[in-house]
């Protein structure tokens, strides 16, 4: 079941991420149909990401008093029922409404991983299960912009949502059918014993509100809410904009677009799946397991600052898709040590919430990014001011990492752990 789920949570994240590609994909023709400007198209991008942002408090805790089972069947469920209606929109208001019904239904995903990897893997392998579904999102672009771009150029930009909305509902079938939490499945005593071995002594089922609240007066919580913060935001400003800018910026075609914008999400792939397996190298050779996490992704987003500003003042297209590549690398080695970073240093009830705070501020960084990048684009007539703020960004969030991301040992901490380890009473539950 543990090759299964990990598989499954590929599926699915390939999916969402296909899906969030369709309106970057469909950017100049939506535009053009719908009669919207560059900044509302920044507007309507970053609808998206504010209902993920702040569905993502609320979600992570339903994942861990839920199970990962139900939450994630319904959340593809809706998703891709909103995915269908933008096919369908005829106004801004429309659009912006499906949007945010769309950022609802996907919150679920990656809190759901973080669950399941703690739930189903050993703490000393939960680097490469966290890099393996963390590169979903990756190869869901790399696989989302050149297909959608297919079929968009076959049937249109609405009939793309509508078949996109067809494929999510097959995948939470599967899902739903598929899918059993560790004390549903038939375990072996030796595969039991993997899951648990080195961890304390197992607590409470269910998270109380009590201690959910005392997550956030961890400054830990807080550094891998910042650090996340400025990696989505660069990731966001590629994610919604890449196809425009090499458009408007490289003045490429729509085909070339489709197949040079699947380089940089293939790189960031690769970096995904590396940043899993630095994590549990370093972590066999004696680093601590934060460190191990917090320095390689601190070092990632200095590294991504550099390529993105390179981007942005080279005049070589070639160098261009070059720096964009290796920034998207660096920053998907940082996303998966952020997302292991939610795997220790917190009782295993908190795995999902911890990471839903994660993804939080990673997604409030994400929903600043099209806007901003919009109206900087039509303001100025050039993406270059736009990505040099993304390196800014990037930089003040790797700092961030390396001063707030600490070892548990502080009263705050000790405050978590009595929290977790009491009794559940009566209407306290998540």
């Amino acid at each position: 079941m543990q090759r299964m789920a990990l598989a499954l949570l590929v599926l699915s994240g390939v999916v969402n991420y296909i899906d969030r590609a369709t309106l970057a994909v469909g950017n100049p023709l939506i535009r053009h149909d719908l009669g919207l400007s560059v900044a509302q198209m920044g507007f309507l991008l970053s609808a998206f990401l504010v209902a993920y942002a702040f569905a993502q408090l609320p979600v992570g805790a339903l994942v861990d008093r839920v199970g990962p089972r139900w939450l994630l069947t319904l959340g593809l469920s809706l998703w891709s029922v909103a995915q269908g209606m933008g096919g369908m929109v005829t106004s801004f208001s429309q659009f912006i409404g499906v949007r945010v019904l769309l950022g609802i239904g996907e919150s679920p995903q990656f809190p759901t991983g973080a669950r399941v990897v703690r739930d189903w893997f050993n703490q000393r392998d939960r680097g490469v299960a966290t890099g393996v579904f963390n590169c979903a999102s990756t190869l869901g672009n790399a696989i989302g912009v050149p297909l959608l771009t297919a079929l968009m150029l076959a049937f249109g930009w609405r009939w793309m949502f509508i078949i996109m909305s067809f494929v999510g509902i097959v995948v939470a079938l599967l899902w739903f059918v598929t899918y059993r939490s560790p004390e549903h499945a038939a375990l072996t005593p030796d595969e039991n014993a993997y899951r648990i071995e080195g961890e304390p002594p197992s607590r409470q089922t269910h998270l109380t509100f009590d201690a959910w609240k005392q997550l956030f007066r961890i400054q830990r919580t807080w550094g891998l809410i910042l650090g996340s913060f400025g990696c989505v935001y660069v990731v966001w400003i590629y994610a919604s904009w890449l196809p425009a800018y090499l458009e408007t910026e490289r003045h490429m075609s729509i085909r070339a677009t489709g197949f040079f914008s699947a380089i940089p999400f293939l790189c960031g792939t690769a970096g995904a799946l590396l940043g899993g397996y630095l994590v549990d190298f370093l972590v066999r050779k004696g680093m601590k397991p934060m460190a191990s996490r917090k320095v390689p992704a601190a070092l990632c987003l200095f590294g991504t600052a550099i390529c993105t500003v390179a981007a942005a003042y080279t005049t070589s297209t070639t160098l261009a898709i070059a720096f964009i590549s290796a920034s998207l690398f660096l920053l998907y080695v940082t996303t998966t040590c952020g997302w292991a970073l939610a795997s220790v240093g917190f009782p295993s009830n908190c795995a999902a919430s911890i990471g839903s705070m994660l993804n939080f501020g990673g997604y409030l960084g994400g929903a600043l990014a099209p806007a901003l990048t919009g109206l900087i684009v039509q303001s100025t007539g050039s993406f270059v001011l736009a990505l040099v703020a993304g390196g800014a960004i990037s930089v003040a969030s790797g700092i961030a990492y390396l001063l707030l991301v600490t070892e548990p040992a502080s009263a705050v901490d000790s405050a978590l752990d009595t929290a977790t380890a009491q009794p559940t009473r009566a209407g306290e539950n998540l």
